[in-house]
Parts: C-alpha cells; sequence; structure tokens
C-alpha cells in the first residue's frame, strides 16, 4: 500500500470499515531495503521545539510554568480554538489505525472538557516506509505529523535527532500518565532508549508477541485423535495447558502428522520472507537459545552472531520448511493469515495480536487454539523461551507549537483512560499496563489472550536493535537469511551468519558503535 493522506473528521465515524483481513494484507508487504537505512542513518536535526528537554537534562518540574503546554489544556487556555492533528500511523495494521477510527470520541472528550474543536488528518504507510515518509519533514522540523507510531526499533533515530519529546518529561509534569507495566518488556521495547538509561522516550500504544495458532477442531476430530495415538503412542494434545510446555521438537510431531500436502493440507506455516523484519522476528526465539545476536555493551556481533550454536538453530528453523506449503521463502505476515483463514496449514506461527483477523472473518470462530510460543531446551538444560517482541509506542513531534502540543498531551491522557481502553481493545487493541493484564477476565477476553499475557511476562521475549542503524542492519541480515532459506542446499549455514556478522559490524564500525576490527579472515567474506 502506498503513502496517502486521509481526512478523518468526526462526521466520518459512521463509514464503513474495510474488511479485517484486508486491513492486515494491505500495508505489512514491501521490503525494506537499503534505501530506509539511509534515511535513518542520514537524516540531520531541525531546530527549537514547543516544550521538553534537550540531551541528557532532566526538566526541572519546580519550574515548569503553569501554561507550558506538556500540561496540555486547562479550562481557559484552548477555549474556543480549533486544532487539525496530523497522526502518522502504520497502514494495515488495525491497532494502528483504530488511533485514527476513535478520534471522534477524543475530539468530543476535548470538547466538553476544554472547549475546543479539533480533528484529524491521517497519514500512512507500511512497516518498511512509515519512518522513511517521515524524516524529510522531521528533519526540517515540521510540526505535520504532531503524534506518530513508531516501530519498536526507530526509538533511537527519532530520539538521536532530537525529533521527538521524552516521555520523561512528560511524565514528571503528567504523572498520572505514568503508568504501571505489566513487565519490564514494555518499557525496555516502547519506551527506553539508550538500553538500559532508563531513558524513555515512547509511550506504548500497541503490545504485541508471538504465538502458535492451530486448528482446534481438527486436534479434537475423533480420527485424528485415533490415528496419533496409533503413529506416535500418545495421545494428541487438545488443552493450552497440555500445550504450553512443549518444546518445539514435540511439536514437530504434532506437524508431521497433519502434514498431508496430497489432501492440501500442510502442518505449519511460519515466516521466512524478507519483507521488513518477517524472518529476523520468526527465527530470533531459536538464537535466543545459545545466547543473543550481538554484543550491545561493546557493538560486536561477529562472536555473537556468528557462532556454531547459532548456525545449528538457523539450520534448524530453515528445516522447518519441509512441513510447509511450497514458497515458505515469501512467508510474511498477510501470508499466515492467508494460509490459515483458507485452511492450507494446521497451524501458524504469528504475532499474537493478528489473531483478530486469523478467525477469516469469523469463519473459523471457535475453532482456534492459540498458544504461546514453543519452546525449546537451552544448554543448561532448561525448557522455556525467549521469543521476539513486536509492538509499536506513540512518539511526540518536538515541533509542536504549543497548541498541538497541548492536544497531543489531552489525546494520551484520553487515550489511556479505562472508557478509550476499553473501546481500543473492542477495535483488536491488547493492553499493557498491570492492572489491564492482570485484570479478572482478562485470559478469556480473547481467544489468543492468555498467550500473549505468557509471552509479555519477564524474560519471555526480547526486542533487538534500538540503534538509528536499524534499518541497514536489519536489511543486510533480511537479504542473507532470505536467500538461505529459499535455497538452503546451496549455502553453508555458517557462512550465512559470518556473512551477516561481517557486514553489521562494518556498519557499526563506521558509525561509531563499536571499535572492534574485523577479523582479516573475514573481511573479504561474501554469500557467492
Amino acid at each position: 500500500m502506498t503513502a496517502t493522506e486521509n481526512e478523518a473528521t468526526t462526521e466520518e465515524s459512521n463509514e464503513t470499515l474495510v474488511s479485517r483481513r484486508s486491513l492486515f494484507r494491505g500495508g505489512l508487504g514491501l521490503g525494506a531495503g537499503v534505501a530506509l537505512g539511509g534515511v535513518l542513518a542520514a537524516c540531520s536535526s531541525g531546530d527549537g521545539s514547543a516544550g521538553g528537554s534537550n540531551g541528557d537534562d532532566p526538566i526541572d518540574v519546580d519550574n515548569v510554568d503553569a501554561e507550558d503546554p506538556l500540561r496540555g489544556s486547562n479550562e481557559t487556555n484552548m477555549q474556543g480554538k480549533t486544532v487539525e492533528m496530523g497522526f502518522a500511523v502504520l497502514a494495515g495494521w488495525p491497532p494502528s489505525q483504530a488511533a485514527v477510527e476513535l478520534y471522534p470520541e477524543f475530539a468530543k472528550y476535548a470538547k466538553e472538557k476544554f472547549g475546543y474543536t479539533t480533528t484529524v488528518k491521517k497519514t500512512e504507510a507500511g512497516f518498511d516506509k512509515l519512518f522513511q515518509q517521515l524524516a524529510p519533514g522531521l528533519s526540517s522540523g515540521s510540526q505535520e505529523n504532531n503524534i506518530m507510531i513508531s516501530d519498536s526499533q526507530w526509538l533511537g533515530a527519532f530520539a538521536e535527532r532530537d525529533w521527538i519529546v521524552r516521555a520523561e518529561d512528560v511524565y514528571a509534569i503528567n504523572p498520572d500518565l505514568d503508568l504501571d507495566p505489566y513487565s519490564s518488556l514494555v518499557r525496555k521495547t516502547y519506551q527506553e532508549y539508550p538500553d538500559g538509561s532508563g531513558t524513555r522516550w515512547g509511550f506504548p500504544q500497541m503490545p504485541d508477541t508471538q504465538g502458535l495458532f492451530m486448528r482446534l477442531d481438527m486436534l479434537e476430530d475423533e480420527a485424528n485423535q485415533t490415528a496419533f495415538e496409533e503413529q506416535y503412542g500418545k495421545k494428541l494434545p487438545t488443552t493450552y495447558e497440555e500445550f504450553e510446555p512443549m518444546t518445539m521438537v514435540e511439536y514437530e510431531e504434532i506437524f508431521e502428522f497433519f502434514n498431508r500436502p496430497e489432501e492440501g493440507m500442510h502442518g505449519t506455516a511460519m515466516m521466512y520472507g524478507k519483507d521488513y523484519d518477517s524472518f529476523s522476528c520468526a527465527y530470533h526465539p531459536y538464537a535466543y537459545t545459545t545466547g543473543d545476536i550481538w554484543n550491545p555493551e561493546t557493538g560486536e556481533v561477529i562472536g555473537f552472531l556468528n557462532t556454531d550454536d547459532h548456525a545449528t538453530a538457523l539450520e534448524y528453523f530453515v528445516s522447518l520448511q519441509k512441513y510447509q506449503p511450497p514458497g515458505s521463502e515469501a512467508n510474511g505476515i498477510g501470508t499466515m493469515i492467508d494460509l490459515f483463514t483458507e485452511e492450507k496449514v494446521f497451524s501458524a506461527m504469528q504475532w499474537l495480536a493478528v489473531g483478530l483477523a486469523m478467525d477469516g472473518d469469523g469463519k473459523l470462530e471457535g475453532k482456534i487454539l492459540a498458544v504461546p510460543h514453543p519452546k525449546f531446551e537451552f544448554p543448561d538444560g532448561s525448557i522455556d523461551v525467549i521469543g521476539a517482541m513486536g509492538g509499536q509506542p506513540w512518539v511526540i513531534n518536538k515541533f509542536n507549537d504549543d497548541d498541538h502540543m497541548r492536544v497531543a498531551i489531552d489525546f494520551l491522557r484520553w487515550w489511556y483512560s479505562d472508557d478509550a481502553q476499553a473501546k481500543f481493545e473492542d477495535a483488536g487493541g491488547l493492553p499493557w499496563t498491570a492492572d489491564k493484564v492482570n485484570a479478572e477476565g482478562f485470559e478469556d477476553s480473547k481467544y489468543y489472550a492468555r498467550a500473549f499475557k505468557e509471552m509479555l511476562g519477564e524474560d519471555k521475549s526480547r526486542d533487538f536493535w534500538h540503534l538509528p542503524q536499524y534499518a541497514e542492519l536489519l536489511a543486510i541480515q533480511q537479504e542473507a537469511y532470505n536467500k538461505y532459506a529459499a535455497d538452503p542446499d546451496a549455502f553453508d549455514p555458517k557462512r550465512v551468519l559470518d556473512f551477516i556478522a561481517v557486514k553489521q559490524q562494518e556498519i557499526l564500525l563506521d558509525n561509531g558503535v563499536t571499535d572492534v576490527a574485523i577479523p582479516d579472515e573475514l573481511k573479504d567474506i561474501t554469500l557467492e
């Protein structure tokens, strides 16, 4: 989907929405490419802002003026004004679009509480294009987009260039907005930059974790139950409790059992595509079983990503294509939806927030079991999983004038209200605060909510690279991983990792993230 700008005013609240499935399919697709990396690496910062502090200096709360725009509106300072807000959101991603769809509700709140009129203008692009679209305006100090959805890995690029308001400053002035997260994963993924600094820039919008969607009706089928027990000498699991402790190796028997290409049915589907971060996020849980993909302390990739254990994990992940339909090397989020809802696969590894679309507009309602990402055996013998984190935060444009900054703060205060969050969850959103994730009945509120909660727990998932060089690093590994997935016999998995590690460390060397040189024996490595 190409970037467009659409007007969304209060009169649009009754428009018919496109189907959930087409929303997910619309904007998740094109390759990240080096062009985006160039934008991330090369854009300069603009000047000036309506509020907030620069660099590492904390805001002096005791000396913040009563009319400081970061306080939001009061009973008098916005009376009678009209403000059009620019929202930048992700195309084809319903949780992101929900902010615009619910904006008329906020407009009513703002009119009643503060006496101003507000409408919203939407800028949208896919995951791989939105930052690229926003960067030129931000680099010139434009306030065209006042509130923006940021993929979690973009925080470094936004913050380093001083394009966004530091969330710490907003929280210092508005402690009511500083909500208690369900786990530290929320802060680490959607808010903090640099990693480990404790400095927050993002405001959590939509959390997301990984899981496995399976056909419950096929699991419960009596003929399948009998045949599985005859073939494997054990009962075919049917419940969340039975599946939750299982390892990927144990799941293989189930994938194998349901892999019936002669009947047009395959055992599973996973993401191997080079679009944006499809392969990377799907593969990282396998890699995390043997260590991290880089050393964030020293900036080294060589010696961390390209270990023999990681090569074994990569080879195993790619080998699981044998249970999947042909063409799996192109699989992305949209493909998972299509294969599952068109009943071509028994199971699909997918982002749990996509559960909204996995029932095929109700066709498979009641026929799906969603569970956490399968576990692995770690070197110490423990059985566990570290999934990849998805999801996005809000960021606030630092170049907003006073009126737009006040409305931005007002919107966040409304957005995090119980009423607005309930509407967001009804539209497919997921919560991230401790009170809502721990609320009685949450695990049963959506068929995928229990798995989501499990994977949002402490140390259950992990994000990667919040560096400004994120897109360049990602494009390198997506291209190389995808080549390997497309033709595993043509490449040695260890050499694939060697190549990626060298090229990524070169980028980090060029940008001063590391000072560790490339070993002589790897300097001229290619995949050819």
